[in-house]
């Protein structure tokens, strides 16, 4: 194969498993009813006047399938944990014993697990039209190239094998993901 079309099919590779990667950090935000550390991921810390994350000013963890704790490393930094989660809106009411900060995952109702499918599925679809439009980049860029058409065909192929291999494993994580968030 053509060195330039070789290219060509090797970052589209690489930009599909990009759209992967991005699909599986939007479903870890997506909760499935139970605890998880990674639930607090985008929260942000006041540390001494710059924006930390959480993880790195506490340990984040959980005791039981509905509880998370997070038990900051210096003791006044706790009011600042337990506004940055308030201020974060995820829908959390953490509650401060003065050594950890406790919070209640509350259990998912049906209308919230239906939603939470809901935004799962468009994740989803948002990553195969991210699939689609690199495989149409490709294309675009191996009609531009001066290799055979022989060559192109085949370059044209490989991209649409790759197209096929990750949108079905879009479906696959859906489809886990669906039935994680829909077990009751």
């Amino acid at each position: 194969m053509n060195e330039e079309l070789k290219f060509i099919v090797d970052s589209t590779k690489e930009l599909m498993q990009n759209a992967i990667a991005h699909l599986e950090k939007e479903f870890r935000n997506i909760r499935a009813g139970k605890a998880s550390p990674a639930m607090l991921g985008n929260v942000t810390v006041d540390y001494y006047g710059s924006q930390t994350p959480l993880t790195q000013v506490a340990n984040v963890s959980t005791m039981d399938a509905h509880t998370i704790t997070v038990q900051p490393w210096e003791k006044h930094m706790l009011h600042e944990i337990e506004k940055a989660i308030m201020i974060a809106n995820l829908g959390f009411n953490p509650m401060n014993n003065g050594e950890v900060i406790i919070i209640n995952v509350p259990v998912l109702t049906e209308e919230r697990r239906k939603e939470l499918s809901k935004q799962a599925k468009a994740a989803a679809e948002a990553a195969k039209i991210g699939i689609r439009n690199d495989r149409k980049e490709a294309m675009h860029e191996i009609k531009k190239t001066d290799a055979s058409e022989d060559m192109k065909a085949n370059a044209e192929i490989d991209i649409q094998k790759l197209t096929d291999k990750f949108i079905l494993e879009v479906d696959e994580h859906y489809k886990v993901k669906d039935q994680e968030i829909m077990k009751v």
